[in-house]
């Protein structure tokens, strides 16, 4: 067996300043803050609501299920799925 050395594994680089690296975290949370409140604008809390309570969540408009249906479908045939 042999040993692992440096030159097969050099170190990180060191460049990188340590105020960088808590900025790139702080910037991550942000951004998962950032996209949890979008989804409450966009979707609101009555799926959540209802899920906790176990209530269930009152049937949508036939026009609303439509609009829905026809959103998923655009998904999916872009590529993006929910």
């Amino acid at each position: 067996m042999v040993a692992c050395t440096h030159h097969e594994f050099p170190p990180p680089p060191n460049g990188e300043h340590p105020i960088v690296a808590i900025i790139a975290v702080i910037a991550i949370i942000a951004a998962i803050l950032l996209i949890t409140w979008a989804r409450f604008e966009v979707h609101g809390t009555a799926d959540l609501e209802a899920t906790i309570t176990e209530e269930p969540v009152a049937p949508k408009p036939e026009h609303e299920r439509e609009v829905d249906e026809a959103v998923t479908a655009n998904r999916f045939a872009t590529g993006l799925s929910p």
